[in-house]
């Protein structure tokens, strides 16, 4: 268990410098969940009770529209956090789905837990802002990415950003994370 608490403790370290006693508190304030590959953390509708930090596995975060077609908006694997940050923060509705394309070990932390670290730790407010930042960014950088350029650059732009997540996702969902028919994905790899 304390080698799970490793991989959060580099990555927070990645940013801010915690003590042991720090971290104590961090610990404390998380709680460890696994699931299997095809479970569903949350649907569409539920309630969001925690922000998820990926010790192990991989997840899609999804949007269904009233086709019932599912439009992947992003993937979560290791060292990664996910959630609905609109219901999560505000209590209300998932719009999205997280599913688990893998096995999956998380550490959850709830909305009180995350306030609570917050205002006991001035460096874990600091963090996840940081966190919260490059958030938006990356969301940015995938908008622009469907305004301004083609499903190839869309997938260079995968391949550079992400080498090894392209071994672990079926070409399907690529293709409908890259907002692309399976064809058209077809053809991108020939």
């Amino acid at each position: 268990m304390e080698d799970k608490y490793n991989l959060l403790k580099e990555h927070i370290e990645k940013v801010v410098v915690l003590t042991e006693d720090e971290f104590d508190l961090v610990k404390a304030c998380f709680i460890q969940r696994q699931y299997r590959k095809s479970e569903c953390i949350f649907r569409e509708g539920d309630s969001v009770n925690y922000i998820y930090f990926v010790l192990s596995g991989l997840l899609k975060f999804y949007y269904t529209d009233d086709d019932a077609k599912q439009h992947i908006v992003s993937f979560a694997m290791e060292d990664w956090w996910e959630t609905d940050v609109s219901a999560f923060y505000t209590g209300g509705d998932a719009s999205f789905t997280l599913e688990c394309l893998e096995n999956t070990e998380l550490l959850c932390l709830s909305l009180e837990n995350f306030e609570r670290l917050c205002n006991r730790l001035q460096k874990m407010e600091r963090f996840f802002l940081r966190k919260s930042i490059a958030g938006h960014i990356g969301s940015q950088q995938r908008i622009l990415s469907f305004l301004t350029s083609g499903a190839k650059e869309r997938y260079e732009q995968l391949i550079k950003r992400n080498p090894a997540l392209l071994q672990r996702i079926p070409k399907l969902l690529l293709a409908s994370y890259l907002g692309v028919s399976r064809e058209t994905l077809s053809r991108l790899f020939s």
